[in-house]
Order: structure tokens, then sequence, then C-alpha cells
């Protein structure tokens, strides 16, 4: 089975098929169960098919997958008791990302990237909020004006506040109850950390989807041990993410492999306090991102973190043990055992809470596409190193990068900011020289809009549609179009 992944058992011996794999998949289990060492092992597999991939290390263990495995006694019996043949320790390809810059190449998008929808859910605005924000974001997309920072976001609300007689009819009245929200909303924003998150130059995805010269796909690890504290912004960046991989790749159809796995760690922050249109519309791009050849596997303590909606279209399940504590706790293991088709050998709701570390149970799709019965497995060790990189090592990589150069330095190119800033001074300047003109000045004098300005906005509303093309994305993609 060249292209397939041996995830773990002897008796037998479970497989992940690489054409089932953009099917989706779910990782779950309580803390210390081995959610991550599963994670690990499944990379590395995917990594050595020639599959590129984008995890979030929340806990910083998972860096040591760019780092050989040394030789250990656990291990080695564990190969030995699944008659792993030719099992050699061994490093991976890997490129560290970090929304901080701080232990990995500086991830920036920019807003008008984003677009009005994410960063309403992002700022946690309401439904008239939305709407401003929405409306400032067709306004600077009309204008030609780049949208790439919180500055010009700040400047282009105090525009279209201070000037409304400059917005067009069609926009409708800027409460300023409303601008005055959503500044403080970004006050907040700027508070976690998050201004180093909006500019340029952006993430281009391109560079994730990438493999080595001998055909190992990269394994991009994005340092989440601290944005975890800011779960918003987490979850906002990989909905963003998988919003640009919707839009940007071409439909594949059914492939030998993936063409892009992304792991969503945490995943119970995405949906949680998430109202149902929201919900619906991941559950959208969740059922058609597979036809664009990726999958993703939602990683979480329990099943009952995914609604049901999105769980019902994770073909790949690994249950690691839960704990039955309280009823809570009991009800979250009957509901994991009902997402498995059953095995008449197995007792799946006894067996979840007797599982031990490095157990799992686990159901795939079968090669004719349908889930397979739930077995009770040894999963199998990773090749490379169990726990964090040492900080020399991750640094030495991050600089030999052929990315370092290209993101390392942040970019401030003109933009709404500065564009509009210049149009507030000249429009204050002819404001202040009409009121101490002797004699009223004609009509074609008083206007504010010259011959050169009013062709600049002519161009400008012709480019307009690429630059600001997120607005119509919405939340992920032109979901939200249709």
């Amino acid at each position: 089975m060249s292209s397939s992944l041996f995830l773990g058992g002897h008796q037998p011996a479970v497989h992940l098929l690489g054409q089932y794999a953009n099917r989706h998949g779910l990782i779950a289990g309580a803390t210390g169960t081995g959610k991550t060492i599963s994670v690990q092992v499944m990379a590395e597999q995917f990594s050595r098919l020639g599959v590129p991939l984008f995890l979030a290390d929340v806990k910083g263990d998972l860096s040591g997958i760019a780092a050989a495995g040394r030789s250990h006694s656990k291990v080695e019996a564990r190969v030995a008791q699944l008659g792993i043949k030719g099992f050699d320790y061994g490093a991976n390809p890997a490129r560290f990302w970090d929304l901080r810059g701080e232990r990995g190449h500086p991830v920036r998008i920019s807003l008008s990237e984003l677009g009005p929808q994410l960063l309403s859910r992002l700022l946690e605005l309401n439904e008239a909020q939305e709407g401003v924000l929405t409306l400032v974001f067709e306004f600077a997309d009309n204008e030609g004006l780049l949208m790439l920072d919180l500055n010009d976001l700040k400047t282009t609300l105090q525009f279209v506040t201070e000037q409304p007689e400059a917005l067009d009819q069609s926009y409708g009245r800027v409460p300023k109850a409303s601008v005055s929200a959503i500044l403080r909303r970004l006050l907040l924003l700027e508070r976690e950390g998050a201004e180093q998150f909006f500019g340029e130059p952006a993430l281009d995805i391109n560079d994730l989807i990438a493999t080595t010269a001998d055909g190992q796909g990269m394994i991009n690890i994005l340092a989440a041990e601290s944005l975890i504290h800011t779960p918003r912004i987490y979850a906002t960046f990989l909905l963003w993410l998988l919003s640009e991989l919707y839009e940007q790749l071409p439909e594949v159809g059914d492939l030998e492999k993936p063409k892009f796995v992304f792991f969503f760690d945490e995943a119970h922050l995405l949906f949680n306090g998430a109202p149902k249109a929201f919900v619906e519309r991941v559950e959208q791009v969740v059922r058609l991102i597979r036809s664009k050849g990726v999958g993703i596997y939602f990683i979480s303590q329990s099943p009952s973190d995914i609604p049901d909606a999105v769980l019902g279209q994770l073909g790949n399940r690994i249950q690691h043990a839960l704990r039955a504590f309280t009823p809570r706790d009991q009800k979250a293991v009957r509901v994991a055992a009902q997402t498995f088709r059953s095995n008449p050998d197995l007792d799946t709701e006894t067996v979840i809470t007797e599982l031990g570390v490095g157990e799992a149970l686990v159901s795939v799709l079968d090669a004719k596409g349908t889930p397979s019965r739930v077995e009770r497995i040894l999963m199998r060790p990773p090749c490379s190193q169990i726990g964090p990189l040492d900080a020399m090592s991750r640094a030495r990589m991050i600089d030999d990068s052929p990315l370092a150069s290209k993101y390392r330095t942040a970019a401030d190119p003109e933009s709404a900011h500065e564009l509009l800033q210049a149009r507030m001074k000249k429009l204050a300047a002819e404001d202040l020289q009409q009121k101490s003109a002797v004699k009223p000045r004609s009509s074609s004098g008083s206007q504010r809009q010259g011959v050169a300005e009013s062709f600049f906005k002519s161009v400008a509303r012709s480019i307009g549609g690429s630059v600001g093309r997120s607005i119509v994305r919405g939340i992920l993609g032109s979901i939200l179009k249709r």
C-alpha cells in the first residue's frame, strides 16, 4: 500500500488510504492520551507520500518532527510488537511560522484579504456594526484604496465619519456610534498583539504547498503556544487559511493522495459561541474543499466539540481514551462511541474509557469509500523526535530557510492610511480657503474634486474589484456569494 498511511495495529493492521485522506478526519481524546503523537505519526507519513501539510503546534511538542528520533526501548518494543519492517529514525522537512514572528517566519495577511465578515467575527461585532464595516470595505474597494493594516482601517473609518459628503449616496449613512464601537474593538485587538498580524508581505499559500527536491511534502508548523490564549485570532487565521485554499486551488476531483492536508488543533475554539449561519458555512467548506484535494483533520478532546453537521463529514476517526467521571463525561463517551461503525467484538463505549496511552479506536474509509468497523489498535510510533526541537536548532532552520528574506521584514507601501490622510488635508485646506475668500467662488472653483482626482477615481474604480476581492468572499470563500 504505497499510497497509504500505516496507523497501527497488528491483526488487523489499519491503513489510512491516500485516495480517501481528503475525506477529512477527527483525532479525539482526553489530555495526555496520545493525540499529539498520532498527529506526528500521520504528518510524517503524509510528508513521505509527497503531501505538504499545515499543523498548529499548541503545546510546542510537534517541532521535534524536524529532527530524527533517538533509539528508545519503548519505541523499539512497539515497533517489534506491530511487526514494522524497515523502521528507521529520521527527520522530516519542516518550516516554522509564527503570527508574532518570534519562533518562525512572520505570518501576515492584509485586511483586504481577510474581508469584512471574518474581521467582524474576530471583533465580535453585532449585525449593525458588521454592516458599517462592510460599507467601509466597499468604499475602499471602489476607491482603489489598499486596506493592509489596522491603520488603514482606522483612517478609513475616520474619513467616512468626518467626510460623509465624499461617499456616494448608494452607501447610505454611516452611524458614528457604530464607528466608535468598531474603533474600541480595534483597540482591544491591538492590546492582544494582533496589530503585527496585519500587513505586508502577506502569506502566499503557495509557500505552504511545497515539496522538497526529493519529493517529500513540506510540514508547515505554526507556533501556537501563546496564540492559543487569544482564541479568536487563532481561529480567524486558520479560517482565513482555509478560505484561501478553497479560493485559490483548482478543482482536481479524486486523486491518489491529497494535494494538501490541514490539521486544526483545539477545534472547539472554531465553534464556541459561533452563530448557526457561521457553522453552516464552515460545514459547506468542509464538504466542498475536498474536491480541491484538501483534507482537514480536526483535533479536539471529544467528538461532541464538533457540530453534528461538520462531524458527519469526517470519514476517518482516531479516538483516544476519554474519562467518564461526571454525567457530562459519560454523555461525551456515548457520543464518541456512536460515531463509529459498530464491531460485534468490541463494546465501544466501555473500551473508550479503558484505552491506554498510545492506544486508540480507529475507523477509516475502506477501498469502497465506506467506514470500516471500529478496531482497537496500538498506534505506531513516529520516526522523528518525540518532544520539542531545541531553540538553537529551530532558529538555525528558520534562518537557513529560503523564505527567511521574503517574510522577515514588514513592508509599508502606500495604502488607504496615507492616501486618505493626504485627501483630508487637501479638503481641510480647501475649506479654509473657502472661508477666507472675499468673493464667492464659482461653481467650478468650489468643486473639491479636480479633473486629475476625478481621473484617478475612475481608474481606481476600474481596478477596485481586484484590490478588494475579499469583500464578496465573506466568511470562507465564494460560498457567501452564492
